[in-house]
């Protein structure tokens, strides 16, 4: 983070009032974890499970310069330089929008119900070969995250890629008003928070919020295969319109697509004489790799000036990432996150994979369907038959409908489900993997599928 003032500080919070002399000393991090706060931070109290201005004295101890106050000036401090607000995480926005000014680089938002960490990873590294980049890390996504995100560029920033999370409406819209972005991007529309939203056409629509804060003279890139992005996108923009897709009418498209167990190589018409590179499995993918060039073409890279950064882009952690296993097995590890339509073209991408030993998979339970759940859980079977994948294993309340889809069709014995006991399945599992297995671990975040991983693990 570039230095601020902190009376610069009061003055982008628009704070109430401000209790220390010290108005001229410089903030160069902020924190809303006390246990990150160091000399010349600005502390931030946010209000959740937990009240963080109860913790005010252990950022003090770890060295925080000030802190963003909004309960009664009495109660403050006064070891600490206090800046008192209304609402402290709506003061952390405006700090941010203030320091996105200040730094003023090129800003492009992605967002879609799934792929959008992948793609994020991916576009930094593309324009990496050219820029000085700064990316959302981890899940700083959301109203806090991603404020924090902006708030930790570094001064020579050229292009911020962010990545912009949801589960309900208006929150894409607050984040895209904030980052005003240059370019915006739809990875695709799924059926994640189904739950909160109730509709496809409803994610769609929420999505599409991500155009509320896009400049007049931007640009929108999403996929040519969803008619629901065309039916509610507004017509009163005047943003430039990019789609992309495996489909030759598609602005951007892909083809000759070979897909391998570490990577999956294909050409695209924006340079056919290059063969393009993912160190990924999987058509889906490539589609996440075209929002990537295109927006490197945006910025006018050639599609040979970032063939390489592309080929060695590293993924965000669990996402399609290969481990090593326990007894010689292969770990397909893609737990962080889950919707029926990643998750079958997940299992289509991992039964195109070359056999080495028997081919395994553990889903588990996908969240946020609502009411449409079982309905969603059963149709993931289409992907599932006993030619593609030797042992099936079910995990949690909601995988009880695909379990009983597929006992009509998969062989019985090789079927199995555990509606909650986690630590058979690992016992059952770590007795099942031998050499060269290959298993397939898929589910939503909240499944915690991960701890699996970690104990199958070599």
């Amino acid at each position: 983070m570039k230095p601020m003032r902190i009376i610069d500080i009061v003055k982008a919070v628009e704070a109430i009032d401000y209790s220390s002399p010290n108005r001229f000393a410089e903030i160069d991090s902020v924190v809303f974890d006390t246990r990150k706060a160091t000399a010349n931070s600005l502390f931030v109290p946010l209000k959740g499970e937990t009240d963080g201005h109860d913790y005010i004295e252990s950022a003090i101890a770890n060295g925080a310069t000030a802190a963003l106050w909004s309960r009664p000036e009495e109660e403050a401090p006064a070891s600490i330089a206090i800046i008192l607000v209304d609402d402290t995480l709506e003061a952390l926005q405006k700090l941010s929008k203030a320091y996105l000014k200040m730094i003023h680089p090129k800003v492009v938002a992605i967002t879609g119900s799934n792929g959008k960490t992948t793609t994020k990873d991916m576009t930094a590294a593309v324009l990496s070969a050219r820029f000085n980049v700064h990316k959302t890390e981890g899940n700083y996504n959301n109203e806090i995250g991603l404020p924090i995100t902006i708030l930790n560029m570094p001064e020579q920033t050229e292009i911020l890629v962010l990545e912009m999370g949801m589960s309900s409406f208006k929150e894409i819209s607050l984040l895209s008003q904030l980052a005003e972005p240059d370019v915006a991007a739809i990875t695709l529309v799924g059926e994640s928070h189904l739950e909160y939203l109730g509709s496809r056409r409803n994610i769609a629509k929420a999505k599409l919020e991500i155009l509320e804060g896009l400049k007049p003279d931007g640009v929108f890139i999403y996929p040519i295969d969803e008619p629901l992005i065309r039916e509610e996108m507004p017509i009163d923009g005047t943003y430039n319109k990019v789609t992309f897709g495996l489909d030759k009418s598609a602005t951007v498209f892909a083809y000759s697509i070979q897909s391998g167990k570490e990577k999956t190589t294909f050409h695209l018409n924006l340079d056919a004489d290059l063969q393009i590179e993912i160190p990924v499995l999987g058509s889906y993918n490539v589609q996440n790799a075209l929002i990537a060039l295109t927006i490197a073409d945006y910025f006018g890279l050639s599609i040979a000036e970032v063939k390489e950064s592309l080929a060695l882009f590293k993924l965000t952690a669990d996402r399609t990432q290969w481990l090593p296993g326990i007894n010689g097995s292969q770990i397909l590890n893609d737990a962080y996150n889950a919707s029926p339509t990643a998750m079958r073209v997940v299992l289509d991408a991992f039964a195109d994979v070359p056999r080495e030993g028997r081919k395994i998979i553990l889903l588990g339970d996908i969240r946020e369907l609502g009411e449409q759940s079982a309905t969603l859980h059963a149709s993931i079977a289409s992907s599932i038959t006993s030619e593609k994948f030797d042992e099936v294993y079910l995990y949690g309340t909601e995988m009880k409908a695909l379990f009983n889809e597929l006992k009509g069709s998969f062989p019985i014995e090789q079927l199995h489900y555990y509606p909650e006991n986690k630590a058979m399945l690992i016992e059952d599992l770590t007795n099942v993997l031998g050499e060269k297995d290959q298993i397939l671990i898929k589910s939503s975040f909240g499944t915690d599928l991960l701890s699996v991983v970690r104990k199958l693990e070599k």
